[in-house]
């Protein structure tokens, strides 16, 4: 035998054992705790080993559960984030992803996986109101919004053979840390992204963009493009879009929205993003509201010349001879990956197994729950909202207690698990619902959690 080659009855018996575990562990998600006891001590401690010279063969499969215990579970009280629960069809459409193996760099290489690709990629643009969009999946926002801006830089101040000019972008100042972190990797340089102020809900400012723009060209800068957001990672503020596609238009600048979190709620209330199909580009994260395994980002457009402007440059060896235009198609010409996985098989399946409506269901019950969630923290004279509840994120404090401690008590507790944002400086605590397995009962919970770690805390 090759050293590599594994035989069938083994292959069989790993493959037997490996889905066993899955089975297992989604069986048993709702008793563990909403975050491990772990620490970094104890993980290295766990999992630092050296590579041995000789296998371990099936033994392997016995790590999964220390590795399981050590952890964040994708459970119903899972609300910190914004992370998706994993939906099982679309990993198992991971695990046949990774069965097939294709590198989906163009038609040539993969002509399944890039006919499904294409194919997913214009349910997800018809599903948020933007048919005839096109693009291409991602490893997820971060990823998503440094394209959409390459190709704002490209079409309205091209750098790719001469060097980036300056130029400015704007954005809420509520944007997402990819935004800078995009705006610094395609120099252009932070200090050309203009913040905008937001307003009580929020939502950037109209009037204050308008003046940033205006005092930009004053001075003889070169605006390019705004980034609009919908579903600010704190508080899930959708940014006037309609007004900003206007002003967008009218000063020819181009317009990006980045919906890796919100988009997608589009499903389910589409009348929260009238204004969206008016964007150049888009970003959304199908691994967050669609549930789906991690990562499975995507980026949506208009223009298929101004992305091969963008990413196109491509050597010999990978030149396609077939002249038919599916057959030619080449994802390597229009993004910025060359390697890249078979990541639309899971929605392939998953989309399809449960249908649209499964989806839309499971969205409105997410934003019911965040409205159920207010309403109770509007009901407890201890609690305070500090945000308007516009999606499914829900920012709120104790009006008289360490709130950072709360935190911390309550991820100790386990039943529950929160994140945290600062909004006007006060500490808040934040709890996300993007979660199909969150139940009303799961949602309720927050609230008695909260106060009894507060309570723990005068002990």
């Amino acid at each position: 035998m090759r050293e590599l080659d594994i035989p069938d009855q083994e292959l069989s018996a790993l493959a037997d054992e490996t889905l066993n575990l899955a089975k297992r562990y989604w069986s048993r998600l709702d008793g563990r705790p909403a975050y491990p006891a772990t620490s970094g001590e104890e993980t290295a401690r766990l999992f630092s080993r050296a590579w041995a010279d000789e296998g371990r063969g099936r033994g392997i499969l016995a790590d999964f559960q220390q590795i399981a215990d050590h952890s964040r579970p994708s459970g119903a009280r899972f609300f910190g984030y914004v992370v998706g629960s994993g939906e099982p069809v679309g990993v198992l459409g991971e695990w046949l992803a990774a069965v097939l193996n294709q590198n989906v760099t163009s038609w040539r290489s993969a002509p399944a996986a890039t006919t499904i690709e294409r194919t997913v990629v214009g349910w997800l643009a018809d599903a948020v109101g933007c048919p005839g969009f096109i693009g291409s999946l991602c490893g997820g926002g971060s990823a998503a919004n440094l394209m959409a801006l390459a190709m704002a830089r490209e079409a309205k101040l091209p750098a790719n053979e001469t060097g980036a000019s300056p130029c400015v972008v704007y954005a809420s100042e509520q944007a997402h840390m990819s935004i800078p972190k995009a705006i610094a990797l395609l120099g252009i340089g932070r200090q050309n992204l203009r913040l905008i102020p937001v307003d009580a809900g929020f939502r950037m400012r109209t009037d204050a963009l308008k003046a940033a723009i205006a005092e930009d060209r004053r001075v003889g800068r070169i605006p390019i493009a705004i980034v609009a957001t919908v579903g600010t990672v704190a508080t899930g503020a959708i940014d006037p879009l309609r007004e900003i596609a206007d002003l967008a238009r009218m000063e020819a600048l181009w317009l990006h929205v980045d919906g890796a979190y919100g988009a997608l709620a589009a499903l389910a209330v589409p009348e929260q993003f009238q204004g969206l199909a008016s964007a150049d580009s888009l970003s959304l994260d199908a691994h967050k509201w669609l549930y789906q395994p991690i990562d499975c980002g995507c980026l949506l457009h208009r223009d298929a010349a101004i992305a091969r402007e963008a990413f196109s440059n491509s050597g010999d060896y990978v030149r396609i001879l077939n002249q038919d235009p599916e057959e030619a198609f080449a994802f390597f010409e229009e993004s910025m990956e060359l390697s890249r996985r078979f990541r639309a098989l899971k929605l392939w399946m998953s989309l399809q197994y449960h249908g649209r409506q499964a989806f839309r269901e499971a969205i409105a019950r997410d934003l019911r729950h965040a409205r159920m969630l207010a309403e109770a923290i509007a009901a407890q004279p201890e609690l305070e909202l500090l945000a308007p509840v516009t999606l499914s994120a829900v920012c709120f404090r104790h009006r008289t207690k360490d709130n950072e401690a709360i935190l911390r008590r309550l991820v100790a507790r386990g039943r529950v698990y929160l994140s945290n944002a600062t909004l006007n400086g006060q500490f808040a605590l934040r709890a996300c619902f993007v979660n199909h397995r969150t139940t009303a009962e799961d949602a309720r919970t927050i609230v008695d959690e909260v106060m009894a770690a507060a309570t723990e805390l005068n002990r």
